[in-house]
């Protein structure tokens, strides 16, 4: 029982930090229902994503009801209401990266972190991956971008040692 108890503890003050960096936020901007875009994008920045209590507080915090705060997260495709992990792969499957190979890389993605269409983040949250429709860069088709760094005309194999370098710098 005691375990319970200190795990118990370790959840609720993890909340409650994470609670804390969001009230900072709202304060930083004057509690502005009209900074509600701004305010969710550093709060997206600072979790990888809008946690559902997260935006529930938000809402609260600015006096607004929980749905238009949810209308917005939901109807910009900038925000994610799912964990992303600490590399976001973004690979281009629009007409020109597709018809250079692009499947192939996301093929390639799935493959080497064990993801598939209903699972895009790895177990230990190092690895997003999307499938994007432009990332306007289709003169150097196929395009991958982790997080800010774009590749260009990247194959499977160069995805693979992309991926590998990752990954040994993280195990450094």
């Amino acid at each position: 029982m005691s375990q319970h108890l200190t795990d118990s503890t370790s959840v609720v003050n993890k909340t409650a930090r994470q609670f804390t960096r969001v009230l900072e936020i709202i304060e930083k901007y004057d509690h502005d229902k009209q900074r509600l875009i701004t305010i969710l994008q550093e709060v997206q920045e600072e979790y990888r994503y809008l946690p559902q209590q997260v935006l529930t507080y938000i809402a609260t915090a600015l006096d607004m009801p929980v749905a238009e705060v949810f209308g917005v997260a939901t109807f910009y495709a900038h925000f994610s209401l799912e964990a992303k992990g600490k590399y976001v792969i973004k690979v281009c499957d629009g007409t020109a990266c597709h018809v250079k190979g692009s499947s192939r890389l996301i093929d390639t993605v799935c493959s080497k972190l064990k993801l598939s269409k209903e699972k895009h983040t790895t177990d230990d949250m190092l690895f997003t991956l999307e499938a994007v429709s432009c990332l306007g860069a289709c003169g150097l088709a196929p395009v991958m971008v982790i997080n800010e760094q774009v590749y260009g005309e990247v194959s499977a194999k160069r995805c693979e040692e992309i991926i590998d370098q990752i990954i040994q710098n993280e195990n450094k």
